[in-house]
């Protein structure tokens, strides 16, 4: 075995321009390989971390997976709204720790605006239960003070001390603006790769206030000014959903079965991991797709490989006929071309990690940014193992065809070369 090993890497460093360019195909298609696995399961907890830490989500009746998608994702708009008298009834219930409202229905510019109240910035959390942070300034405290997520900050050049107008609705045009009571930036909140980034925070008198002499989403009477609004208390009538916190996880299925009975008025509580779980379920074909991409990429590198060394075999009939004239059996023969596909994948899939772990290294905060997808540089898991253990295998089989061809080989093949 020794000679055997002696005599493949000697003929491997006979073809030093064929030998690399296999192994740069094997690297490239683990680097692939490894790259879509690992975003597509850092992409799927990213998606379940969004929200963390709350234990029940509250909101008219609906479908779970669209109470989650207004109330997390900003994404739609609820069926109907949730009485204030509601939100302190069940904020007031002993099994309770905290309850954060929110109002939703305006926007800035492309971006959802939320209402809520100083306990979301205290209680939110995302991730692995990661509190959210400011970057810059402070929570709002005055009436038409706003708090902004880091891609609004980014996307919209704003800073603490900026004024933004609010639109009413979702469409941000001129009619529908709040154009007399500008709001001041008093926060920008740090990256959490959630829809937190994308969301204007205001409080919820705030917007109660910017809709005085507003029907029906049509402006029908006369705002007063910023000043005058700030006499005012404006205790919300209405929410459109709330996250709620319970002091132990137990309660939460009684808490749960309560709230979708209550009598006041119908309402739905979701749990949102379960919420969450149904909606990537939903979105499984494009997983599916992200793994077939990853399997073909793998397929087209070993057949590369398969065609290099299906290539080198014909140009090495020579050293084969040597080799069997020397007293070298076929089963010889075998060992060495099987021996050198191994070892060219083996060093493929090294230096494929190695690759793997450079380009995370330079694209991770680029995915983080742009596509809220944390990548992390962790050890590889037992599955990434396990896919590279198949792609070592596979490049074993690919081997055997021009093994089991040189094997085939007789020496009168000849000393010559057939042309």
């Amino acid at each position: 075995m020794k000679i055997i090993a002696r005599l493949a890497w000697k003929s491997v460093l006979n073809r030093k321009s064929t030998a690399f360019l296999t192994v740069l195909t094997v690297a490239i298609s683990v680097i692939l390989l490894l790259g879509v696995e690992k975003i597509r399961t850092e992409a799927k907890d990213s998606f379940s971390n969004t929200i963390s830490g709350t234990d029940l989500i509250v909101g008219a009746r609906s479908g779970q997976v669209n109470l989650l998608l207004y109330s997390v994702f900003r994404i739609g708009n609820a069926t109907n709204n949730i009485d204030w008298s509601s939100y302190k009834y069940f904020r007031n219930n002993r099994a309770v720790k905290w309850a954060i409202p929110i109002s939703l229905g305006d926007s800035h510019r492309g971006f959802r605006v939320m209402g809520t109240n100083t306990d979301y910035f205290k209680y939110y959390k995302f991730g692995h239960k990661q509190a959210l942070t400011f970057q810059k300034g402070q929570a709002f405290k005055g009436l038409f003070d706003t708090v902004i997520g880091s891609d609004v900050a980014k996307s919209l050049g704003y800073h603490v001390g900026s004024k933004i107008i609010i639109a009413h609705g979702i469409n941000d045009v001129a009619f529908s603006r709040h154009d007399n009571l500008p709001f001041t930036v008093t926060g920008i909140l740090a990256p959490t790769g959630t829809p937190v980034d994308k969301t204007v925070h205001v409080s919820l008198q705030a917007i109660e206030a910017i809709h005085v002499g507003w029907e029906s989403g049509a402006h029908v009477g006369k705002t007063p000014d910023a000043k005058t609004l700030e006499k005012y208390d404006f205790t919300p009538n209405q929410i459109t959903a709330m996250l709620l916190g319970l002091k132990s996880r137990i309660q939460t299925f009684a808490l749960q079965r309560a709230i979708n009975n209550y009598r006041k008025e119908p309402l739905s509580a979701i749990m949102p991991g379960v919420a969450l779980h149904e909606l990537w379920g939903m979105m499984s074909v494009a997983e599916q797709a992200l793994m077939f991409i990853s399997g073909f990429v793998v397929i087209a590198g070993l057949l590369g490989m398969l065609s290099s060394l299906l290539t080198s075999l014909q140009e090495r009939r020579r050293e084969m006929a040597i080799l069997r004239a020397m007293g070298a059996q076929p089963k010889h023969v075998f060992a060495l071309l099987m021996s050198e596909a191994t070892a060219l994948t083996m060093v493929g899939i090294l230096f494929g990690i190695i690759g793997l772990y450079g380009t995370m290294s330079v694209l991770a905060p680029v995915i983080h940014s742009h596509y809220g997808i944390v990548i992390t540089l962790s050890i590889l898991n037992a599955h990434e193992w396990l896919l590279i253990g198949f792609v070592q295998l596979a490049g074993m089989i690919v081997g055997i065809i021009p093994s089991v061809r040189a094997y085939r080989q007789s020496l009168s093949d000849g000393m010559t070369i057939r042309i």
